[in-house]
């Protein structure tokens, strides 16, 4: 994909939400990974097996900030609302090299 780290990483916020996965598999390098409080630097297969389809769980989220740190990583915070009312607000640190988001790391925060 063409564009600036900062545009790949909103195309793939915004296919996660649509639940897009044929719009985003080819966001991702094959050899991504993915870690969370919850995940520890697993791959692409797992990824888009047991995280990407959990955007139903939200009825609302808001990227509050969206910032290119460097040329290749990308700061992302965001606010979401999930099914039973409780909100939250996470961080992403995003490296995007050559087009491709190659890792993503989660930090997550606490109910706002």
């Amino acid at each position: 994909m063409n564009g600036s780290p900062a545009s790949v990483v909103e195309a793939a916020l915004r296919h996660y939400r649509s639940q897009d996965r044929e719009a985003a598999l080819p966001l991702y390098a094959d050899d991504f990974t993915f870690t969370s409080p919850q995940d520890d630097h697993i791959g692409k297969a797992a990824f888009f097996e047991r995280c990407f389809p959990t955007a139903d769980r939200f009825t609302e989220q808001r990227i509050l900030h969206l910032v290119a740190a460097d040329e290749e990583v990308v700061f992302v915070q965001y606010e979401y609302e999930l099914t039973s009312g409780e909100r939250h607000r996470n961080m992403e640190a995003v490296t995007v090299r050559d087009g491709l988001i190659r890792e993503v790391q989660v930090f997550f925060g606490g109910r706002v």
